[in-house]
């Protein structure tokens, strides 16, 4: 048996080269490999703790993945431009940290397609691909546009999110793999439907701000030996101990014989893990 202790992190993933996701759980400085694991009984202890993953202060709760309060309401990556990133506010001179911004958010980005529960629009930074997809259980995703920056990403989601979905039904995509979509396709069928709104942008934020890009389709494959018909979350906060066959891993999911935790939920939480 092995024992490892320390403060979660959201899992590591990155695919081989079989396009098969492989999964690493951060505790601490630790990290223990989870792909051969499955099959096997793991046992998670919370221990009580939570520590801010920014300034490391004890804190009750954790807010916004892994962050004590202070911190939430002062960290340019903890704002709510973060996830709704058409609400920039940087021209305005209000964010909260500039020189994070021009490191995170005026730099390039992507707009994709994903097949997670079904079809859905999705953006992301030009260094996160493929872990956003995997960490979203896509089991199919093609980027189609190249823009500047973050705030020009959110426009553009927005301008697709009229015509498909632009979140993932967690609970669905947890149950099995969505059939397979023709991506190409879709993405065809979907330019032509924002052109008019594309051009305004383009308009307002110069030629250089959205760029049409021609990638191959990115397939994923998941290690999940069964999917669970029925979804039973784990929750740390109520229940401190899971001790449980682990059967597979999908997203930011561990999925148990009786029940599934969302890892990156419990950031800056502190485990004992017994494998």
């Amino acid at each position: 048996m092995n024992t490892m202790q320390g403060h979660l992190r959201k899992l590591v993933t990155s695919l081989n080269t079989e396009n098969e996701a492989i999964y690493q759980l951060p505790l601490g400085d630790q990290l223990l490999e989870l792909n051969s694991l499955i099959g096997q009984r793991i046992r998670l202890c919370y221990t009580g703790k939570i520590n801010c993953l920014n300034c490391g202060k004890a804190t009750k709760k954790s807010y916004a993945q892994g962050h004590c309060y202070v911190c939430m309401q002062k960290l340019a990556s903890c704002d709510m431009c973060v996830m709704k990133p058409e609400t920039c506010h940087f021209a305005q001179g209000t964010c909260r940290e500039p020189s994070w911004a021009e490191q995170n958010c005026f730099v390039p980005h992507y707009v994709y397609l994903a097949n997670t529960s079904g079809l859905k629009v999705g953006i992301t930074r030009h260094t996160q691909l493929p872990t956003r997809w995997i960490d979203q259980g896509a089991t199919q995703a093609l980027p189609i546009f190249k823009v500047s920056s973050r705030h020009i990403s959110g426009l553009v989601e927005v301008a697709l999110a009229k015509f498909v979905a632009d979140k993932t039904h967690w609970q669905a995509m947890l149950k099995g793999n969505h059939d397979s979509i023709d991506l190409k396709e879709r993405a065809a069928e979907l330019i032509a439907e924002v052109e008019a709104a594309l051009a305004d942008i383009i308009d307002k934020h110069g030629e250089q701000a959205i760029e049409r890009v021609d990638c191959p389709v990115q397939t994923i494959h998941y290690p999940v030996t069964e999917f669970p018909k029925k979804i039973k979350s784990y929750n740390l906060d109520k229940v401190a101990e899971i001790d449980d066959v682990l059967i597979g891993i999908k997203g930011q999911y561990l999925i148990f014989e009786n029940g599934v935790i969302n890892i990156r939920k419990y950031s800056a939480y502190e485990l004992s893990v017994v494998a």
